[in-house]
């Protein structure tokens, strides 16, 4: 084999590896980069998960909505905006729903040390417990962007684990409600949705459509039998009914 045939090989490895690393940092359905959560558990189950809040614009007409229809949900917020609602974030909690870790600044972690995750994964930390005593289980990395580093910073300390999701509803601009509920109707059982309350930077941000949305499909997917369960529920091994 020549040289050139060799470095050929070598560079078309080193290309195809970093397309690989580039997807599991990205794609909701990768393990190279840690195990995580990413389905309801039961084809029986729509799992609802809400990043970005807590929005008091917003989340406390959608937990009224979530109630209406004994629906519960995973709530991914940041630690900023947590400190600033810390009575929000407890009536999340006294609810019933669960309340996952999305950081306190909601960076791209690809790119952070494991210290500087820590912090950040800390802070949030810090910030939900003050309110409710009770510090997250359950992690999301901002737009499920992650490294090798996040699962070693995971397994350090003790999390339960990394959640991600099934379906994405690119929720996270304004539009027309029509266009979220008809983006909805490809739901199926099993699926773990992505949703958002809030924003990143803006406290009080417009989920107008994330509202309008749900009150259409709810009362819908409640009607045909699906059950909403919460991370912890999600996690949990399915009964031997449930495997098939």
């Amino acid at each position: 084999m020549s040289g050139q045939t060799v470095l050929s090989l070598t560079a078309g490895g080193l290309v195809l590896g970093a397309g690989v690393c580039a997807w599991a940092a990205v794609s909701p359905s990768s393990d190279l980069f840690g195990r995580a959560v990413h389905r309801a558990g039961s084809p029986r189950s729509i799992a609802l998960t809400f990043d970005d809040g807590p929005n008091p614009a917003i989340t406390p007409t959608l937990l009224d909505l979530l109630d209406r229809y004994r629906a519960r949900a995973t709530f991914f917020m940041i630690g900023r905006h947590a400190r600033s609602q810390p009575a929000l974030v407890r009536e999340v909690a006294a609810r019933g729903h669960a309340i996952g870790n999305h950081t306190d600044t909601h960076p791209n972690l690809i790119w952070l040390l494991p210290a500087r995750i820590e912090e950040e994964l800390a802070r949030c930390q810090d910030a939900v417990a003050a309110a409710t005593n009770v510090a997250p289980r359950w992690m999301r990395p901002p737009y499920g962007f992650r490294g090798p580093q996040l699962s070693r910073v995971l397994r350090r300390g003790g999390w339960a684990g990394m959640v991600l999701w099934t379906r994405a509803m690119f929720d996270w601009k304004p539009q027309p409600p029509d266009r979220m509920i008809r983006r909805m109707a490809r739901v199926r059982g099993g699926e773990m949705l992505l949703m958002h309350d809030g924003d990143p930077v803006i406290e009080r941000s417009d989920r107008a459509h994330v509202l309008r949305a749900l009150e259409h499909w709810l009362p819908r997917w409640a009607d045909a039998g699906f059950e909403f369960p919460t991370i912890d529920d999600s996690a949990r091994p399915p009964l031997p009914a449930e495997a098939n």
